[in-house]
């Protein structure tokens, strides 16, 4: 194999540029020197053409592209003024795209975009027909998977995909020719998702739609919001829904990247790790700075009886490692190790809080 060609693939510098151009292809603006820029960037390398397959489908599929904010969410990538007035003065009036610096771009028809922006309507107008018709279609076939307490389950898809499913927790499968739907009813599950870029993978899981194409993340359901944590490849989530006259907000996480979504909208988007992103999966939980009523989000999983921080103390920080073999002594040592005593005046609930002086 050609050192080259292992080294030419998508970096995040090239999704990023990839997402920029989505941007500007959809744009009203687009002008003639940003179309010969376009190509010349297209023709460049693999890796560029690939980038912008992924963004492409990614972010276009259905018409998402005519709301989702690109222009915002990668400004710094973005071609400025100055960038296109040097790539127009590099590029000679007597220089136009040949057919042979088009068609060698491996399964692009470049001719076809520099035709201007009403190749991005067409395009989108394709992708909105396409979902109508999906919409007149019969209902998918559904198919549910459940955990009990204590319980985790590895789901193969026939997609290929594998799903690993954690304590307590419910998902339902509807695939159809033209989509992989999964909604997340309740509880914690991992995706390790088969690349198909015909068909779109989502997970829709309370408050929060991710849209992938091909790659592994974790998805945790809590009463209050969904935390989303990407072990790998690049993840689309946005809002569910939003307060009426409001565009849904939208993020992309890449590999070691974590979001939480509920009714107030996205969080700041943080750094995780395969360990604390998939501790339940060999059995532990591990905490780092983790907020006391958070980490108990997570082990009330396991519980036989919830438990629960009183307010003065939910914002304390845990971190270590704990085993999850045994929950209930779980709890008493994160209890010991805070400092906390537990109320179990209530038999269904175990309530921590701060030890009388």
């Amino acid at each position: 194999m050609n050192p080259q060609e292992v080294q030419d693939v998508p970096t995040e510098d090239r999704l990023d540029q990839a997402c920029a151009w989505v941007a500007r292809l959809r744009s009203d603006a687009i002008s003639p020197a940003d179309r010969r820029a376009f190509a010349e960037w297209m023709a460049q390398s693999a890796a560029n053409r690939q980038a912008f397959d992924e963004m492409a489908e990614l972010w276009g599929d259905l018409g998402a592209l005519s709301h989702m904010p690109l222009d915002e969410l990668y400004p710094e990538s973005v071609p400025s003024p100055d960038y296109r007035a040097s790539r127009t003065s590099a590029t000679p009036k007597a220089r136009p795209a040949t057919h042979s610096s088009t068609t060698e771009v491996s399964g692009w028809n470049l001719p076809q975009w520099l035709m201007g922006g009403s190749a991005v309507a067409a395009c989108l107008g394709i992708a909105l027909w396409i979902g109508n018709q999906w919409l007149q279609q019969a209902p998918a076939p559904q198919q549910m998977y459940t955990t009990a307490v204590g319980e985790t389950r590895t789901i193969a898809l026939p997609d290929g995909s594998e799903v690993k499913l954690n304590t307590n927790s419910e998902l339902v499968v509807s695939f159809s020719r033209e989509s992989r739907r999964t909604q997340l009813l309740r509880g914690e599950a991992f995706f390790d998702v088969a690349r198909q870029t015909s068909r779109p993978f989502t997970v829709e899981a309370g408050s929060a739609n991710i849209r992938v194409l091909g790659t592994q993340f974790n998805v945790e359901r809590n009463p209050q919001n969904t935390r989303i944590s990407v072990t790998g490849g690049t993840v689309a989530v946005s809002e569910a829904r939003t307060a009426s006259g409001l565009q849904p907000e939208s993020v992309k996480l890449t590999r070691n990247q974590k979001v939480s979504v509920s009714k107030s909208g996205l969080s700041d988007v943080g750094r995780t790790s395969p360990e604390e992103a998939l501790d339940w999966t060999l059995g532990q939980l591990v905490f780092d700075e983790t907020p006391l009523g958070e980490a108990l989000e997570e082990l009330n999983r396991y519980l036989k009886v919830p438990a629960a921080a009183s307010p003065a103390v939910s914002d304390q920080t845990l971190s270590g490692t704990f085993e999850l073999t045994d929950p209930e002594s779980t709890l008493a040592a994160i209890a010991a190790a805070l400092g906390l005593e537990q109320d179990q005046s209530n038999p269904n609930l175990t309530l921590l809080s701060a030890k009388p002086n």
